[in-house]
């Protein structure tokens, strides 16, 4: 619906109708991020029990954390087990020399969540 706004009030204007979408956005950006972290974590355990056959301990441990800032909504994905999910990503050394080679499966689900952020972003904006 248009309006008439005398010119010495365009600003006011302009400012008021850029608070309102920035809120609208922050709202929609925050659902969206807090979507894609439980989408991830659900992923990671899902790759964590295919790729490694044992008991789920580990795929159990994959954990997300919700930050709200004024700057924004951030979710940490992370799993309980500090150390190892870099060890098994990128591989390690033998204790009696040799190398394990990684597996990767936190990387494949990183670009899924990327993709999957980006195409919901440009969707709702």
């Amino acid at each position: 619906m248009a309006t008439k706004t005398a010119i010495d009030k365009l600003d006011t204007a302009i400012e008021k109708i850029l608070a309102e979408y920035e809120g609208e956005v922050t709202e929609n950006m925050g659902e969206i991020v807090q979507r894609i972290g439980k989408a991830g974590v659900s992923a990671l355990r899902q790759e964590s029990k295919e790729k490694f056959n044992g008991t789920g301990k580990y795929a159990k441990g994959w954990k997300s954390e919700t930050l709200t800032s004024r700057l924004g909504t951030t979710v940490i994905i992370y799993n309980q087990t500090p150390g190892l999910p870099h060890l098994l990503e990128n591989g390690h050394a033998k204790r009696g020399g040799g190398r394990v080679a990684g597996v990767p499966h936190i990387s494949t689900v990183e670009e899924e969540i990327i993709a999957d952020f980006e195409k919901e972003v440009t969707e709702k904006l």
